[in-house]
């Protein structure tokens, strides 16, 4: 492949391979990479070194600055475009890539749209946070409150936008329960691979 799938930060680079080099033998380990799950509205990786030597046919590999990555087949659509930083809490991937929301027909949410807490949200979304992301053509609209998670979809410019994630966590969200204590968590069943317009596409290297 001529482009790489990931980018690594050179001060990654080199606290990695500082780590690598402590692995046992005489061998070449390079750093295997692979997404293991989802957790929330992002993708959970596994980090691990491997002697280069073990590469399978089903993986791809990549030279950084003297440090192999094996990347999974599978995996490549889902890493491209990400990059792999140092930062003070440690290793981070910045990835565009997000794992499709489920729909309402896979999520399935239980619970309605009565009693005071739903009528609590619908007034908060209404009279604080609708008029905010409506500057950028965006909307959220409650679709179901179990217990007490609030289920929404967001929708206009919102939906598909790459930054719909950091709109729902750091705003919609933080905005809510601040209003609201007693709601515990907020999911986000819109389907963002159907959005039309969304405000912000996340670029990919």
């Amino acid at each position: 492949m001529s482009a790489k799938v990931l980018t690594i930060a050179s001060d990654a680079v080199d606290m990695i391979i500082s780590l690598r080099d402590q692995e046992p033998g005489d061998q070449e380990y390079g750093l295997a990479i692979e997404v293991s799950g989802i957790q929330g509205a992002q993708f959970q990786y596994d980090l691990s070194f491997v002697p280069v030597e073990d590469q399978t046919d089903t993986q791809i590999r990549e030279d950084h600055n003297g440090l192999a990555i094996l990347i999974p087949e599978h995996d490549v659509d889902k890493l491209s475009g990400a990059s792999l930083e140092l930062t003070p809490q440690g290793l981070a991937m910045n990835n565009p890539n997000l794992p499709q929301s489920p729909t309402m027909e896979t999520a399935q949410p239980r619970g309605d749209l009565t009693g005071p807490l739903a009528e609590r949200i619908s007034v908060v979304l209404t009279e604080n946070i609708n008029p905010a992301i409506a500057m950028h053509g965006g909307m959220a609209e409650l679709v179901s409150v179990d217990g007490t998670v609030a289920f929404l979809r967001l929708a206009g410019g919102c939906q598909g936008c790459g930054m719909a994630q950091v709109t729902l966590r750091q705003g919609i969200e933080r905005i809510l329960r601040e209003s609201i204590p007693e709601l515990s968590e907020v999911v986000d069943v819109t389907d963002h691979a159907s959005g039309a317009d969304p405000y912000y596409q996340a670029s990919k290297k």
